[in-house]
């Protein structure tokens, strides 16, 4: 039986997993930046916290709707969060949470490149 949205099997759990990458990020940042280090005041910290994870708000909406462009922004996030992860691994008092860091986003770039290139074969790639 298939699905009413059109959606393959595999294009669904890919899309499951890049979204529980997505959140990971997102609770990692989060974690960081309110409990971890954070910064001296609650506006500061709300602001910052915005900064740091408004590339992975943008590209849920386009993830959701399976478009080729939000698939390929998703790898590109994926290795901002990537590089950011280095960065911490390299500091002796958050290495663990940079290797967290380092494995969220290697995920999602892995299920956005599986996901962008099950969309590039089947031609349904939005705009």
């Amino acid at each position: 039986m298939s699905e009413p949205s059109g959606r393959s099997n595999a294009a669904q759990l890919l899309l499951f997993f890049a979204a529980l990458m997505i959140g990971s990020l997102l609770a990692l940042t989060g974690l960081r930046q309110f409990f971890i280090e954070p910064l001296a005041s609650t506006h500061t910290n709300a602001i910052w916290f915005f900064i740091q994870v408004l590339p992975l708000l943008l590209i849920i909406p386009g993830m959701l709707r399976l478009h080729y462009r939000s698939c390929f922004f998703a790898i590109l996030v994926g290795s901002l969060y990537f590089i950011h992860g280095v960065l911490l691994a390299v500091d002796e008092p958050l290495r663990t949470l940079g290797f967290w860091e380092v494995g969220f986003s290697l995920l999602l770039i892995l299920a956005a490149t599986y996901l962008l290139r099950g969309l590039t074969s089947a031609g349904a790639g939005g705009e």
